[in-house]
């Protein structure tokens, strides 16, 4: 057989149980039969619980503070993200194409960057710009992709804004996209949007990327290409009639969802109540960062919204693989789903993301389908998304151009082996919440523990006896040898952290 193609599908903010055949109370027919042709690693954590760190970290294989993506806001350098894995495989001989949402460089910026995905350097890129960039020969973009924005006007923007923009009724949609079809209780960031389903960034991205699987590529070369759909990221803005596929009344609640800092590190009250220290995005960091405690009601309307667009794209996820079929592709393509990072949605009396890592927001999706690989298998070993790049390079003949700090998959998939843990880190400005951290995660199959490296202070939890993470055994005098034998794990270093963020934090 020749060299597998590989198809990386992720989408934002989707947490690893959000799935039918996870047990929740949501409909995803083409995801669950992936999961059923493929293989699923239930402990898959994401390398940092953020959008650029954790995109950064997919495509070089490392951790943050090591290819600098440490938060969000800041660009992945283009020497290094040249270097990914769309780098490697392209120096061995695949075809990489990128469609959707990249977030590799910051969007919202004081002055131009001079990056493709730059809302003020956008409009350096003509109509005829598709790459390269990042490794990738071949683009097509959206961005931002989060309707709290409105898609920028051309001649800014890039593939999608133009797409949508092009009928010259732009501010029509945008005003359609923001108004609220139904009663959404007073819910945090929800709403039945009324954008037609044909014009929004869900199908759009799906559309590309068929289209180039279908005419765009050379029929003769194995492809590498990723997919990155931008929900179900907030705002909860999902379009009718999707929105109204899961009855806010039947969906199913957290059951610990009351927000208490009792027992907890410091860290994650002054992060939801602290004053961001960048006074031109503090704003923007509490409005749209941060969403206070929701009634059951609302939380059951900002619930049956995720859900709705999650099944919006697994839709699309099927209208790809049928593409897959009728090009003759799916016996030699490798088909991964992921996410970036996951959504507390509503544990902890918690929503959306930061610097608390909880099972929720931690642990992404990860299912893989391809030749030889087992069809209904469950791996619990601890991986990371971290693994992908290596994994490709295994399957496809290639070499890594930068080190790696994942590892390939395919023990995993094809036999029985073992993993000890899997790590995520996230450096975080004052700007951010209004302190500075440097967390370090580890997380085996029974234990999982988060430390600052400034502080000191930290959380482990128990995941076997205590699931809900519940009891912070960090403390714990009977606890110790777990916590030295995680704290070896992680290798907690002082000069992990950049010169000027040393002793920032207070207790």
């Amino acid at each position: 057989m020749s060299r597998p193609n590989i198809l990386l599908i992720s989408s934002d903010q989707h947490r690893a149980d959000c799935m039918g055949f996870m047990g929740r109370k949501i409909k995803t027919p083409h995801l669950d039969q992936l999961a059923a042709e493929g293989t699923v690693f239930d402990a898959c954590i994401t390398p940092s619980p953020v959008c650029q760190p954790a995109r950064a970290s997919i495509l070089t294989g490392q951790l943050c503070r090591t290819h600098g993506v440490h938060d969000n806001g800041i660009d992945l350098p283009p020497e290094i993200g040249d270097k990914g894995f769309a780098g490697a495989m392209a120096a061995a001989g695949y075809q990489t194409s990128y469609f959707g949402k990249a977030h590799f460089s910051t969007y919202h910026t004081y002055e131009p960057t001079g990056t493709p995905e730059c809302l003020r350097s956008s409009a350096d890129f003509g109509e005829d710009w598709f790459g390269p960039y990042m490794g990738f020969e071949h683009l097509e973009l959206m961005l931002v992709g989060h309707n709290w924005w409105a898609p920028e006007k051309p001649p800014a923007g890039q593939h999608y804004e133009r797409f949508y923009h092009k009928d010259g009724r732009g501010d029509e949609k945008t005003k359609a996209m923001w108004e609220n079809a139904g009663n959404t209780k007073g819910a945090a960031q929800v709403w039945h949007s009324k954008l037609p389903v044909a014009y929004h960034n869900t199908p759009w991205t799906a559309d590309r990327a068929i289209e180039w699987l279908r005419h765009g590529r050379d029929t003769e070369t194995p492809f590498c290409t990723w997919v990155s759909f931008p929900d179900p990221h907030h705002p909860f803005d999902c379009p009718e009639p999707w929105s109204r596929l899961h009855d806010p009344a039947e969906v199913d609640l957290p059951e610990h969802r009351t927000r208490s800092y009792e027992g907890r590190p410091w860290w994650h009250q002054a992060a939801m109540e602290g004053e961001p220290a960048d006074p031109k995005f503090a704003d923007i960091r509490k409005a749209y960062s941060r969403i206070a405690p929701q009634t059951d009601e609302q939380l059951r309307e900002i619930i049956a919204n995720t859900y709705g667009q999650i099944s919006f794209i697994d839709h699309q996820i099927g209208r790809i693989m049928n593409a897959l079929l009728e090009e003759g592709l799916d016996e030699n393509t490798i088909v991964i789903y992921i996410s970036d990072h996951g959504d507390w949605l509503g544990d902890h009396g918690l929503i959306l993301k930061g610097p608390m890592h909880y099972e929720g927001l931690l642990r992404v999706p990860m299912i893989v389908r391809g030749p030889n690989v087992p069809a209904g298998k469950r791996v619990s070993e601890p991986v990371s998304t971290l693994d992908l790049g290596p994994t490709f390079f295994d399957y496809g003949s290639a070499d890594p151009l930068l080190t790696q700090h994942g590892q390939t998959l395919r023990p995993l998939i094809e036999g029985d082996a073992k993993r000890e843990v899997a790590r995520s880190e996230w450096g975080l400005r004052p700007g951010r919440v209004g302190v500075a951290l440097e967390l370090r995660t580890v997380r085996t199959k029974r234990h999982k523990m988060t430390v600052d490296l400034i502080s000191g202070d930290g959380e482990l939890y128990d995941l076997e006896t205590d699931p809900d993470e519940l009891v912070n055994l960090f403390n714990d005098a009977d606890a110790a040898p777990i916590r030295a034998k995680l704290e070896e794990l992680v290798a907690l270093r002082a000069d992990d952290l950049l010169p000027d963020q040393i002793a920032v934090g207070t207790a």
